[in-house]
């Protein structure tokens, strides 16, 4: 069965429409409320976090959820009433907490105040970590540069190898999974106070790689149909190109998809975000580089009067067309 996505485009446009704009849609009520699109977590912004878990050896120490309430009371008479709190475990157990940053007698103090509300906590499963406000704003400056040198790259590799129009909309694509992939962190931050770290940038960065493979894999067979076939129309070309790849594309996405969703449920905390955030882009990578990419690259041909020709802006009129 052959997949005429230039038939369709339009529909293809429209599903990644709605998914940016919802996107930028949550992350403007983001920076409404926290003052930034994405909920930043203790890389970016600097502070401590205490992760602390219930020693459930004790008993009656377990018996009941963590109590969200009681920890903000705990953290409001501590003069810590802007922190943020994320209850950890199935089984409510654990509490994650991002403060200001403190000394070693004011967590001293907190511990000692939270044991006292809601439990004793184990201590070989506490976790406490302290970035500053200045590596926090490194960390973010470097990793929006490697975002913005990575993209220069891209164009400048595909510009040499391919045209500058394939290399515009392969960096369209590019934004598509990114703004995707925000798009749905920053939702995920305003409904679950999911945050972003370091890895994200990082996650972002691959995304970028991977989605880029993609879509010079179906430039390079568009680019072969057409010294090949130079007089058929580019819609046709754009079609046979991707059917020929879809079946790499998709064998290709699928195995890595299963070894992130393995991480996803089985990495634990640290690298379950940064899995989600992969499987995401990957997916959203596979869609803009088979919907996206080559349908821009239809169109714009098109509208040029690059119907038929490989290269140039030279029209070749049909037979009907003459004078």
């Amino acid at each position: 069965m052959k997949l005429n996505i230039n038939q369709s485009r339009k529909l293809w446009w429209a599903i990644s429409a709605v998914a940016i704009v919802a996107g930028l849609v949550a992350m403007l009520i983001s920076w409404q409320q926290i003052g930034a699109p994405l909920r930043p977590s203790l890389d970016f912004i600097g502070g401590t976090r205490l992760q602390l878990e219930r020693d459930c050896r004790q008993p009656n120490n377990c018996a009941q959820p963590i109590n969200i309430t009681a920890v903000r009371e705990v953290l409001a008479a501590q003069g810590l009433a802007n922190s943020s709190i994320q209850i950890l475990g199935q089984e409510q157990q654990g509490i994650s907490i991002r403060t200001s940053t403190l000394d070693v007698e004011q967590r001293t103090q907190l511990q000692d105040a939270l044991s006292q509300r809601i439990g004793t906590f184990d201590p070989q499963s506490t976790q406490i970590d302290t970035v500053g406000p200045t590596i926090g704003r490194q960390l973010l400056t470097s990793g929006l540069l490697a975002l913005i040198v990575s993209f220069v790259g891209i164009i400048i590799y595909i510009s040499l190898r391919f045209q500058l129009d394939f290399a515009v909309f392969a960096i369209v694509a590019l934004l598509h999974d990114v703004l995707t992939a925000v798009g749905v962190f920053s939702v995920l931050g305003l409904v679950w106070g999911v945050e972003v770290d370091s890895l994200f940038i990082v996650a972002l960065l691959t995304i970028t790689g991977f989605s880029v493979n993609d879509t010079v894999v179906i430039y390079d067979r568009i680019r072969e149909i057409l010294k090949i076939n130079p007089n058929r129309p580019i819609s046709e070309i754009v079609d046979d190109a991707v059917n020929q790849t879809l079946t790499r594309s998709i064998n290709t996405t699928l195995t890595t998809l299963l070894a992130l969703v393995a991480i996803f449920l089985f990495g634990g905390e640290t690298l379950k975000l940064f899995a989600l955030a992969l499987i995401i882009g990957f997916i959203c990578g596979a869609y803009s580089s088979i919907f996206i990419a080559s349908t821009l690259l239809t169109w714009w041909r098109e509208r040029n009067g690059q119907r038929f020709a490989t290269q140039g802006i030279e029209v070749i009129d049909s037979p009907s067309e003459e004078t």
